[in-house]
């Protein structure tokens, strides 16, 4: 009697089993359908990869503003000549002074120079401000001199507070951090006083 009972429960476990099976199966169905669509760009998600354009007329000589493209924050640092000359000193600090090896997008050519920035206003940086070691965004430390986490000489830059990595002011990383790679300078170009970037005279990035 025992044995026809265990085999009735064994059995009903084996639908239970089958059913809660068949459930979960559907149920996975249902979750992965949405999911898919999910892959396809909605709206904001087109207008995040769209250039971005920024007045710039108010931005002083001396002075930096954030702004973000494709969900990333973008420096436009409007440089002095002071400035200009720290990153022609840093030039042997660096690791990789002419930017050969770019992180995650191409170099733009009219920014391979030591200045990182269009020869006709050389003094207006765009770099994508994530630390090429694991994606921190560093903080401008642009006074000279020795301070705290930075070297006696530290000709004013980027300090990363995640792992030190320092960069110049042109966003190109010192030698010897953990950092491999320069920051990504955007495509970019000006009208007027407006910047745009994530276009230039070769279209949309």
């Amino acid at each position: 009697m025992r044995d026809k009972e265990d085999g009735r429960v064994d059995g009903s476990r084996r639908t239970w089993l089958i059913a809660t099976t068949v459930t979960g199966g559907i149920g996975g169905v249902a979750t992965v359908i949405p999911f898919v669509s999910s892959f396809a760009p909605s709206e904001r998600a087109r207008a995040a990869g769209a250039p971005v354009q920024v007045d710039i007329s108010n931005l002083k000589s001396g002075e930096m503003m954030t702004v973000a493209w494709r969900g990333k924050p973008v420096w436009i640092l409007n440089r002095t000549d002071r400035m200009l000359a720290d990153v022609q000193k840093a030039d042997n600090e660096v690791a990789d002074p002419h930017s050969n090896n770019p992180f995650s997008m191409p170099m733009p050519e009219y920014a391979k120079n030591e200045f990182r920035s269009r020869p006709e206003r050389k003094h207006i940086l765009v770099a994508v401000a994530v630390c090429t070691h694991l994606g921190c965004t560093p903080t401008p430390r642009f006074q000279e001199g020795a301070q705290p986490n930075l070297p006696d000489d530290w000709p004013g830059g980027f300090l990363c507070p995640c792992h030190g990595s320092t960069y110049d002011l042109a966003g190109r990383v010192f030698k010897n951090k953990p950092a491999p790679q320069n920051l990504d300078i955007p495509p970019f170009m000006f009208v007027g006083d407006t910047l745009v970037i994530g276009k230039d005279e070769k279209g949309e990035a």
